[in-house]
C-alpha cells in the first residue's frame, strides 16, 4: 500500500509542478522575459537539474547504499531550493492567487512524498552500493518523460536567466534630456506598465513626485524620494503642482469585454478624471499642464487610411472609452492648464503589453500573423513614450491631441514576420480572425485586428527625436537578445540584426 501511495503522490506532484510551469512560469507569468526573475530562473534550473536526476535514478529500480545517500543529499538541497525560490518570489513579483494556491499544495503533497519516501531511502542506505534494476511498467516510463521534462525545462530557466543578464535597458535618469529642475508633478496609474517607468525617470531626474495609488505596497520599487497618497483629497489647496500626468484606468485589455467589464472600464476613467478637475478647482495654484493617456483607438476601426490629430473619429467602444477621456481632460482648460491627450499607440517593451503576451507562442514557434494580417500596427517603445511626456512638459508649444507613436507603422503580417527574424523563430501560425471573433468578440475586433495607420508629423515638428524609429531598432533596444547579423545605421549609432 505504502509503495502505490507513494506513486500516486509522485505522479500528483509532476502533474501540479507540470500545470504549474506552464500555466503560470510560461504563459501568464512570462518568468523567461522577465528582467526581475534572473535568480528565479536559476532557481528554477537548479532544482529541475535536481528532479531530472531523482526521478532517472528511480525510474526503472533503486539505489543502495551509497547511492540512496546520495539521493537523500540531492532531496534536501532541494527542499532548501524550494525555500529560497519561495523568498525570492516573494522579493521579485507578486505571486498570482492560482500560483499560490497550486505552491500550497505542491508542498503539501511533496511533504506526503518526503513521509514516505525518507524512511526507505534510509532503508536502502543500509544496503551494500548498488543499483538494483526494476521494471515498474508504466511507471517506469512516466518518470523517464518527466525527467527528459524537467531537464529541458531547466536548459530553457538556465539560458533565459543567461539572455535576461543581455537586456541593455537604459537607466530612468538618462530617458529624459530637457526638462525643468524640482518640478511638483503628480501622476496617476504610476505602478502600471508605463506609469512605472516613467515615475522611475522622472525621480532619477530630480523631480518632486506624487503618485496616486490604492495600493501603496506596489509603490516600492519606484524609487525614492517619493511622496505616495491614495486619495486626490489628501492634496492641500495651497500644494504647488507643475503638473498632473494621468495614466490611470482599468486596461482595456485586461479580461473579456462582458457589459460589467465595458462599465468599469469607462467607470474607472470618469472617476479619475472627476477627481483630477475637482483638484484643479479648489487648487490656488493649478497646475500649468495636464496629460492624459487617451490611445489611438479614438479612431475607430480604419483601413488603410493615413489618420491625422484632425481626422473624424468612427464609432466603437474603444472610440468611446478615449472620448470620454478627452473630453474630461479638456475641461482643464477652464483653469488655463495647458491640456495635451496622448492617443498612445501600441507600447512595446518585453515588461508588458502587447508584444509581452506574443513572446511565448512566437518563443515555442508557435507565432505567426493576427487574422489576414493586412490590418496596421502603430507602436511605440515605452521608452520612447516616457522620453515623448517628458518632452511634452517641457514644450509649451505642444497641446490639445498628440498622436503618440512612432514614424514607421507596419501592417501585422511584417510586424510578426520581424518579431520571428528577431527571435529567431517561424511566424507560419496565423491566428484565424474567425475563431478570434467568435471567441472575444468585439475585444478581437477592436484590439486585435483593428486596423490603424497613424501620422505622427505633430510630434516630428514638436522636435521629437525618436530613439527607437522603426521596428528593427526597437526590437533591438527592448529584446535581450545577441545576434550578428546585418548592420543598420541610425544617426551616430549602428544597430545590428
Amino acid at each position: 500500500m505504502t509503495n502505490e501511495l507513494l506513486w500516486l503522490t509522485v505522479f500528483m506532484q509532476i502533474l501540479m509542478g507540470g500545470t504549474d510551469t506552464l500555466l503560470h512560469h510560461e504563459f501568464t507569468e512570462r518568468l523567461a522575459w522577465q528582467p526581475s526573475a534572473q535568480k528565479e530562473l536559476k532557481l528554477h534550473a537548479l532544482r529541475n537539474f535536481i528532479y531530472a536526476g531523482l526521478f532517472a535514478s528511480f525510474a526503472w529500480g533503486v539505489p543502495n547504499g551509497a547511492f540512496a545517500l546520495i539521493a537523500l543529499g540531492f532531496i534536501i538541497a532541494e527542499v532548501i531550493i524550494t525555500l529560497w525560490d519561495f523568498v525570492e518570489e516573494d522579493l521579485s513579483r507578486k505571486l498570482p492567487a492560482t500560483e499560490r494556491v497550486l505552491h500550497t499544495l505542491l508542498a503539501l503533497n511533496y511533504g506526503a512524498i518526503l513521509i514516505l519516501l525518507l524512511p526507505e531511502l534510509w532503508n536502502f542506505s543500509k544496503e551494500p552500493t548498488s543499483y538494483k534494476f526494476i521494471d515498474y511498467g508504466v511507471g517506469s516510463y512516466a518518470l523517464v518523460i518527466a525527467s527528459i521534462g524537467v531537464f529541458l525545462f531547466g536548459l530553457r530557466d538556465y539560458f533565459a536567466a543567461l539572455r535576461l543578464e543581455n537586456l541593455r535597458e537604459i537607466p530612468g535618469g538618462e530617458l529624459i534630456d530637457k526638462l525643468k529642475a524640482n518640478q511638483h508633478i503628480l501622476v496617476t496609474g504610476a505602478t502600471g506598465f508605463v506609469g512605472k517607468r516613467l515615475t522611475q525617470a522622472l525621480i532619477a531626474k530630480g523631480q518632486n513626485i506624487t503618485v496616486l495609488t490604492r495600493n501603496p505596497e506596489k509603490t516600492s520599487k519606484l524609487g525614492t524620494p517619493i511622496n505616495i497618497i491614495t486619495d486626490l483629497k489628501q492634496i492641500r489647496d495651497d500644494a504647488p503642482l507643475d503638473a498632473i500626468i494621468n495614466l490611470a484606468g482599468e486596461p482595456l485589455a485586461n479580461g473579456f469585454w462582458t457589459k460589467a467589464k465595458k462599465q468599469e472600464i469607462l467607470s474607472s476613467r470618469e472617476k479619475i478624471a472627476d477627481e483630477i478637475y475637482q483638484l484643479c478647482e479648489r487648487l490656488y495654484v493649478p497646475p500649468k499642464v495636464v496629460i492624459t493617456a487617451s490611445a489611438i483607438g479614438w479612431y475607430g476601426l480604419r483601413g488603410d487610411e493615413k489618420l491625422t490629430e484632425e481626422t473624424p473619429a468612427k464609432n466603437c467602444f474603444t472610440h468611446e472609452v478615449c472620448e470620454l477621456v478627452e473630453q474630461k481632460s479638456n475641461r482643464l482648460r477652464n483653469f488655463n492648464c495647458r491640456v495635451i491627450n496622448l492617443r498612445i499607440g501600441l507600447v512595446l517593451d518585453i515588461e508588458g503589453g502587447m508584444l509581452a503576451n506574443l513572446l511565448v507562442p512566437f518563443e515555442y514557434g508557435l507565432g505567426g500573423s493576427i487574422g489576414n494580417g493586412q490590418h496596421w500596427m502603430s507602436w511605440i517603445t515605452r521608452d520612447d513614450l516616457v522620453r515623448l511626456i517628458a518632452h511634452c512638459l517641457s514644450n509649451e508649444e505642444i497641446h490639445g491631441a498628440l498622436n503618440a507613436v512612432a514614424p514607421e507603422p507596419l501592417q501585422n503580417k511584417d510586424f510578426t514576420k520581424m518579431l520571428g527574424q528577431a527571435l529567431n523563430r517561424p511566424s507560419f501560425m496565423p491566428m484565424p480572425e474567425i475563431i478570434l471573433k467568435l471567441i472575444l468578440g468585439d475585444f478581437a475586433k477592436e484590439l486585435l485586428l483593428a486596423s490603424q495607420n497613424i501620422d505622427n508629423t505633430k510630434i516630428i515638428r514638436s522636435g521629437f527625436k525618436f530613439n527607437a524609429p522603426n521596428l528593427r531598432i526597437a526590437l533591438e533596444k527592448v529584446l535581450p537578445i545577441k545576434r550578428k547579423s546585418e548592420k543598420i545605421t541610425n544617426g551616430s549609432q549602428e544597430y545590428y540584426f
